[in-house]
């Protein structure tokens, strides 16, 4: 038997949810105007019933509400769908609703019939008590939360943006992570606003499913009466019936719909199911439920009451509360037999610091928040730049709301001890003049928190007036990001812990594993490795080249050099191209002042103490002249725009870096043997 061919386009068709889905409104959408024979009415009614204790289960088994984000559309359909009943059950109670009790369907004549008790009267006041409840408590009270958790969760999501941010950009989380929390973050507040806006579909099918009884009432009357001629009697009797019947098949799907949407809104944060949470909570106490018990036992006392219901739920609440108390004495027997330890962790946690903490003002929290926050973006390239340029992994960035600042501050703490504060202007830019003024704009006047600079806040519509003015001007971003960056290049030495020097060597390429081996720990231990790189960081020299820092090491230790200070001069002569590449000035060369053989002996003979630990014991009056004669020769080659290093004796260096950080903490102090061969250098002047 041959195949049929289908044409080219009929055969693309697949019966895939979406176009069943789709099919499915355009039949909801179709039945309310075309008429049902009284079997297909059946079996949608019968799809309503299911259905609606189906949404209910669901909502009863849900862990969380983010689990059921479909429950507003199908709350939506399944709304539609009992409309869409209604009015079917309408037109064929209207049509035919003078050709007896059956004319609308089993399903509506059983309801009419059975759950009446053939009574009209009894139908009437039940379906208006489900209609009270539904509508007046149910339907209300699950409106009302889902207004408050929509405000409550849209209020939240800056706060839990920056908190993600946070954790992006101190290293907790990845990339991926952060996406994925950001898309649940989004997926919740739609969800709560959806719910917000699907609790009037569940109040709206209430107020429908009133009106729909009323016109059935009425209109059957007149027409039994007026057009089929039956007795007034006989016609109310029928059609209230039929409507009482047709007014239960709709009113409790409906009320089966509210009570799950009221356990979706009324489900909290946790992760556990309705019949957990609840058996947990109701019986997690002996006492209450002892109580509970002897309250029946009373009422089972009392004249007139029915003593055997009353007594069985007394035995059955004490002998839970019984059990419960046993339970109780017996969780709290058991820490006497536990070791001590297990009350350390929480102590242990308020011992720990945060290494690097950044505390802000409530008006600064636009900052780190958003879906593209600045400053955490700005904080995530700081951490890939200082990991390049200096070869130190800059540990995690806490960033913390602190109501106790004004809303235009913030702190930077380093080991939770504040170790810079600036303010700023959100949604000003700041503008900074290179030559020092306070650029001739309209403006806030201020001071650049970084660098101490008269700087001024502006509009963000004088960006271009300031540019063309030759400032230079940043956002409050920006403006945060340079302390930050500057804070953290001058905190370096206390940053790099025993644990990040041995995390660098641990993240070392394999071949360098052996060059480890042999150093750490038989020539110098992991804590001298990290006195050495300290020492690097305080000068700002990159350790990036950690294997060269190691041969250094290994070479000082070779020629009989144990002290700090010693292995630190080899350390330093290992990278003498480094330290010549960073000295180097635009014009490609090294501008120099050296020092003269006066004060190279001066220093010299100024040095007491044992070989490995030299100290410096010079006049202070010498001290003195040294600084002023140091300060007027850097004065005089920033004049001719040169930003020179000073140059001495290795023997020496590290005292007299100890002396120029005082005064001139960005200039470099390098020996001879730090200066490489082949490096250009132009000698400006002597001091």
């Amino acid at each position: 038997m041959g195949s049929i061919a289908l044409p080219g386009w009929l055969r693309e068709i697949r019966m895939g949810g979406d176009v069943a889905l789709a099919l499915g409104v355009a039949l909801l959408l179709a039945v309310l105007v075309v008429p049902l024979p009284t079997l297909l009415l059946d079996a949608a009614l019968a799809l309503s019933i299911t259905l609606s204790v189906l949404i209910l289960m669901v909502a009863l088994f849900l862990t969380r509400p983010l689990d059921f984000t479909a429950f507003p559309q199908i709350l939506l359909l399944s709304t539609l769908l009992r409309l869409a009943l209604n009015v079917a059950t309408t037109r064929t109670i209207l049509t035919h609703g003078h050709e007896g009790p059956q004319s609308a369907g089993q399903v509506v004549a059983a309801f009419g019939g059975f759950l009446m008790g053939g009574d009209v009267i009894v139908g009437l006041i039940v379906f208006a008590i489900l209609l009270v409840v539904n509508f007046m408590v149910v339907t209300k009270g699950s409106g009302r939360i889902a207004e408050v958790a929509a405000r409550f969760s849209l209020d939240a999501m800056p706060g839990k943006q920056m908190a993600i941010d946070a954790d992006l950009s101190s290293g907790l989380i990845d990339e991926k992570e952060a996406r994925r929390r950001r898309r649940e973050l989004e997926e919740e507040s739609a969800f709560h606003g959806a719910m917000d806006g699907a609790a009037k579909f569940v109040r709206g099918d209430a107020i429908a499913g009133l009106i729909v009884t009323a016109i059935n009432l009425i209109g059957g009357l007149a027409i039994g009466v007026l057009r089929h001629g039956l007795p007034v009697a006989e016609a109310a009797t029928t059609f209230s019936m039929l409507t009482v019947g047709d007014g239960l098949v709709s009113q409790i799907p409906s009320l089966l719909v509210s009570v799950a949407a009221g356990i979706v809104v009324t489900k909290g944060g946790g992760e556990e199911r309705a019949d957990q949470v609840m058996g947990r909570q109701l019986g997690q106490g002996w006492k209450p439920m002892a109580l509970a018990g002897g309250a029946a036992a009373v009422m089972a006392l009392l004249p007139g009451m029915p003593m055997i219901p009353f007594l069985a739920l007394a035995g059955a609440a004490g002998a839970t509360a019984w059990s419960r108390r046993d339970a109780v004495h017996t969780a709290e027997a058991a820490p006497a037999a536990a070791p001590a330890e297990a009350a350390e962790p929480p102590v242990a946690d308020a011992l720990r610091l945060d290494l690097l903490r950044l505390e802000l003002g409530y008006g600064l929290l636009s900052l780190a928040a958003g879906e593209a926050p600045r400053l955490t973006e700005q904080i995530k390239a700081l951490r890939r730049t200082m990991a390049q340029e200096m070869g130190f992994v800059l540990p995690s960035v806490r960033i913390q709301d602190n109501l106790e600042l004004p809303p235009d501050t913030y702190i930077l703490r380093v080991k939770e001890i504040e170790a810079a504060r600036g303010q700023l202007r959100p949604p000003l830019q700041l503008a900074i003049d290179p030559s020092g003024q306070v650029p001739a704009m309209a403006g806030e006047r201020t001071t650049e928190p970084t660098f101490g600079l008269p700087a001024l806040w502006i509009d963000e519509a004088l960006r271009d007036e300031a540019l063309a003015r030759g400032c230079t001007v940043v956002d409050c971003a920006g403006v945060l990001a340079t302390h930050l960056t500057e804070t953290v290049r001058d905190t370096m030495p206390e940053l790099l812990s025993f644990s990040e020097t041995q995390k660098l060597l641990d993240e070392l390429p394999a071949e360098h594993r052996k060059l480890v081996q042999d150093v750490i720990p038989s020539q110098i231990s992991t804590g001298g490795l990290q006195r050495i790189l300290q020492a690097l960081l305080a000068e700002r020299v990159s350790i990036r080249d950690l294997p060269t820092i190691l041969e250094g090491v290994q070479e000082a230790v070779a020629a009989g050099s144990r002290g700090i200070g010693g292995i630190l001069g080899v350390v330093r002569a290992r990278l003498a191209r480094q330290l010549s590449e960073a000295a180097r000035g635009p014009a490609g060369y090294v501008p120099l002042i050296a020092l003269s053989p006066d004060w190279e002996l001066a220093f010299a003979e100024s040095l007491a103490g044992p070989p490995e630990d030299r100290q410096l014991a010079m006049a202070p009056s010498k001290l003195q002249e040294f600084m002023q004669r140091l300060r007027d020769a850097f004065d005089a080659a920033a004049a001719s725009g040169e930003a020179p290093v000073l140059v001495c004796s290795g023997a020496i260096r590290a005292h007299v870096r100890a002396i120029v950080e005082r005064f001139r903490p960005a200039t470099m102090v390098l020996s001879q043997a730090e200066i490489h061969p082949r490096a250009r250098i132009r000698t400006l002047g002597q001091v």
